[in-house]
C-alpha cells in the first residue's frame, strides 16, 4: 500500500467493518469534541474474570473518520483500561505513516478521538 489513495481507501473499508450503530446512541454526551465531523464513541465497561474491560461502539458521519475510529475500536475494544493507556498509538500511527495522508483537520480529529479514549480508560480504572 504505497499511495495516499490506497491508504485512504483501506481506511474507508475498515470503517465499513464497524457494526451497525444504534440511532438512539447518537447523543451529544457520546460525541467526541474537537472533530470536524460528527463522531460518536460509546464505552461499555464489562467485568471479566475480576478485571474491567472496555467495549467501544463508534460511528461517524464521514467515511474517512469512520474508518479512523474503526481502527481505534478494532485495536482497543475489549482491553483493560491500563492496556488501553499503555498502547502505543502514536508509534503505530508513525509506523503506518497514517497522519502523513491526513489533512490537518482529520489529524486533529484523530487526536481528539485518541484523547477521549484515554479519558475513558483513565476514568474506568
Amino acid at each position: 500500500m504505497e499511495t495516499k489513495e490506497e491508504r485512504l481507501k483501506l481506511i474507508v473499508e475498515l470503517g465499513r467493518e464497524l457494526p451497525e450503530f444504534p440511532e438512539e446512541l447518537r447523543r451529544d454526551e457520546f460525541k467526541v469534541q474537537g472533530c470536524q465531523s460528527q463522531v460518536w464513541l460509546v464505552p461499555q465497561i464489562v467485568e471479566e474474570d475480576g478485571s474491567k474491560r472496555i467495549i467501544f461502539q463508534a460511528d461517524s458521519d464521514a467515511h474517512i473518520v469512520k474508518g479512523l475510529v474503526g481502527i481505534l475500536v478494532m485495536l482497543l475494544s475489549g482491553k483493560t483500561p491500563q492496556e488501553i493507556l499503555d498502547f502505543d498509538l502514536r508509534g503505530l500511527f508513525d509506523r503506518l505513516k497514517l497522519e502523513k495522508h491526513l489533512v490537518p483537520a482529520r489529524s486533529n480529529g484523530l487526536h481528539s478521538m485518541v484523547r477521549r479514549i484515554g479519558e475513558i480508560a483513565s476514568l474506568s480504572k
